[in-house]
């Protein structure tokens, strides 16, 4: 990151930091897509067994992870104040939080999923590959929220190229893995979607290692020295960090665990709509990587110039990420609307399944439009810091507002699966709406303080 003084080299230098987060989080979430899409050409069985698998474990993931990439804002803040001899301390910390929350989640999974899982609805076969996808994958929890909190650093010091190029290497060797694994390859039986978990599982210990081999090894990051001194595990540094990624934790927590909370509710229907929604779900929550990403890169930007005390630039940051935001939404919704049949059958080749799919497909085009608006404003406001407002909105909107009133529409009217996607697209435009307010708000707020402590 550097200061910028003109619109345009704040388009370049956004530009520039934000087409590799893009780059890597459609790469990242292509893991789980291909776990989606191959797990299905090996049958429905499968496919509906993932799809309550990633049901249960895409909440906790993007939960935790949430608190972890909070040292992206700890990081570009302080580079912005140039307090560089504070980051090394930040980042280990950080590490030690990762590894910490890993073993809490595999503790309480190990207690938990059995229970949950026979609690629902299901097939035996459905349960019995949704349970083994998880056990497969929760081999890799540990190395995956290390390489999370590494890729926030490498990400906070605007080299997110470098976190592009590591998921670009792995992300051929997971397609390899899951053929492998699912098929049953090189001599192996076929695990059908169980062996995505292990394919995925092996992959994300192969990009912890060659992230934590970037940081020791090249510049600019192995000038902090970040492996040459470690410090002791700290609470009160865990603390700092649990602060600001708690909030964010939750807020996204709230986001995605009402996805997962519908798919669950949706156990009542058939198999086929299960699978259905899973795949049109699947492909647009692809298509919101690219919103995410935006809201990503305004974490950096705004941090950045807040941590500088330059308001102005960070108020300027957030209109043009909003603006991007919104271009983003046009263009995935005409994706979604022109190619509804084609990917519809990327997932599956069963007549029903696929008729199912285009249908949910369309309620996704105005759901992904109100995503597209408020992921950005979220990553401008975790640049300032201002989590804990974030944390109510999602609580409401999603929650309060969004999941009952799906709930009702599926309920009580014709629209039955569908009106749970009309809950979707309301929560998350009260959501939206609710953010701007807020960010409005601070672009007042922060300009009138560095005015005030001006001539101090």
């Amino acid at each position: 990151m550097y200061e910028t003084s003109t619109l345009r080299d704040k388009l370049k230098l956004f530009t520039v930091i934000l087409i590799p987060i893009l780059i890597t989080q459609v790469s990242m979430y292509l893991m789980n897509f291909f776990d989606t899409v191959m797990s299905g050409r090996a049958g429905a069985i499968d496919l509906a067994g993932v799809a309550i698998g990633s049901s249960l474990w895409v909440p906790i993931f993007t939960g935790i992870n949430g608190v972890l990439i909070a040292i992206t804002p700890i990081i570009a803040q302080l580079i912005g104040a140039k307090e560089d001899d504070d980051i090394p301390r930040k980042v280990q910390q950080g590490i030690y939080l990762s590894i910490a929350l890993a073993i809490i989640i595999l503790v309480i999974g190990t207690l938990i999923l059995t229970p949950i899982l026979n609690a629902m609805d299901l097939e035996p076969a459905v349960r019995y590959t949704a349970k083994y996808y998880l056990v497969s994958l929760s081999l890799g929890i540990v190395p995956l929220f290390v390489f999370n909190t590494v890729r926030s650093f490498i990400d906070a010091l605007g080299q997110t190229r470098i976190s592009m190029m590591i998921i670009l290497t792995s992300l051929p060797l997971n397609l390899v893995f899951n053929y492998i694994f699912i098929f049953g390859k090189l001599g192996l039986p076929a695990f059908g979607g169980i062996g995505a978990g292990i394919a995925t599982a092996i992959t994300y210990w192969l990009i912890c290692l060659i992230a934590l081999g970037t940081i020791y090894k090249i510049h600019p990051f192995k000038e902090f020295n970040l492996f040459s001194q470690w410090v002791k595990p700290s609470l009160i540094e865990w603390w700092e960090q649990l602060k600001i990624g708690i909030p964010i934790g939750f807020s996204i927590f709230f986001e995605t665990s009402i996805f997962a909370a519908i798919t669950l509710l949706m156990s009542v229907f058939s198999t086929y709509t299960i699978a259905a929604h899973q795949a049109a779900m699947n492909f647009a929550s692809l298509l919101y990587m690219l919103p995410l990403s935006v809201g990503m890169a305004l974490t950096i930007a705004v941090g950045f110039e807040v941590g500088g005390k330059r308001f102005l630039d960070a108020r300027t940051y957030s209109y043009i990420g909003i603006f991007i935001g919104l271009a983003i939404a046009v263009f995935a919704g005409l994706v979604l609307f022109v190619f509804n049949g084609p990917v519809a059958k990327l997932y599956n080749t069963n007549p029903d399944v696929v008729a199912l799919t285009k249908q949910f497909i369309y309620f996704a085009i105005f759901y992904q439009l109100a995503d597209a608006i408020g992921a950005p404003i979220q990553g401008a406001l975790r640049g300032y810091k201002d989590v804990n407002v974030t944390l109510i909105t999602s609580l409401v909107s999603y929650w309060l507002i969004g999941l009952p009133t799906g709930w009702l529409l599926a309920t009580y009217t014709s629209l039955e699966p569908f009106g749970y996607w009309v809950g979707i697209i309301v929560g998350l435009s009260t959501g939206a709406i609710a953010l701007l307010v807020r960010l409005l708000y601070l672009q007042k707020k922060f300009p009138a303080k560095s005015k005030a402590q001006a001539p101090v």
